[in-house]
């Protein structure tokens, strides 16, 4: 199981390396227009699965919102650490 940590670490791997063949990687350098299209998309589905399925796509579709988070907070050039901040 991948902790919220482990996710960061990867991700931040992949765009540190700049690697064209990451999916993750043109996410992020598509800019916070594009990452944030899809986190609203993300977190709408993840809201109807909750709304309107089992617990188990909700959690699938939660793991998305939680992915494209932390798209948008490469992006930005935001840390954990500054996000939990405000938590």
């Amino acid at each position: 199981m991948k902790t919220f940590d482990d996710l960061w670490t990867e991700l931040s791997a992949k765009v540190a390396t700049a690697d064209p063949e990451s999916g993750t990687v043109r996410l992020v350098q598509s800019g916070v227009h594009e990452v944030g299209k899809k986190l609203v998309e993300e977190a709408a589905e993840a809201w109807m699965a909750a709304e309107h399925e089992s617990a188990e796509r909700a959690a699938e579709e939660l793991s998305q919102v939680l992915y494209h988070v932390q798209a948008m907070m490469l992006a930005v050039g935001v840390t954990p650490q500054q996000v939990g901040r405000y938590l």
